[in-house]
């Protein structure tokens, strides 16, 4: 998946616990008007119903609820840029200017863009995590 769409799945998620929810609701809803107009109202209904989730699983500390939900949104947003690849560049604006400006900076640090690479060969291992890593025990 592309980073941009992970990152602005997440970072959309994350700005419905926010004062500036309308905005960027009105923002992402947009977004769907230019690439798949038929969907746009349903989008908006959407991701209200969401944002109640979102709400409640941060009440309750439930984060795999809350990255399930962004999980759903990265594959929402991934099928509207296949659907119309000029429409990522728009994806790309969206989180720039809308998403990740509306983020209490503490999470922002969290949508950041990470790119890993690694190469191994032979009887090498690579462990790579983009946050806490635990390896146990040894073969």
């Amino acid at each position: 998946m592309d980073p941009i769409v992970m990152a602005a799945g997440t970072a959309l998620v994350s700005a419905m616990a926010t004062s500036a929810w309308a905005e960027v609701r009105d923002a992402v809803v947009a977004l769907w008007r230019r690439g798949r107009p038929e969907r746009a109202e349903q989008v908006g209904t959407d991701l209200e119903a969401v944002r109640d989730d979102v709400l409640e699983a941060r009440r309750t500390g439930d984060h795999a609820a809350e990255e399930a939900l962004a999980g759903t949104w990265r594959t929402e947003l991934q099928r509207l840029i296949r659907t119309d690849p000029s429409l990522a560049a728009d994806v790309r604006r969206l989180l720039d200017e809308r998403l990740t400006p509306a983020l209490p900076r503490e999470e922002r640090t969290r949508i950041g863009k990470l790119v890993m690479k690694a190469e191994a060969s032979g009887h090498a291992r690579v462990y790579q995590a983009g946050r806490d890593q635990h390896v146990t025990g040894r073969d």
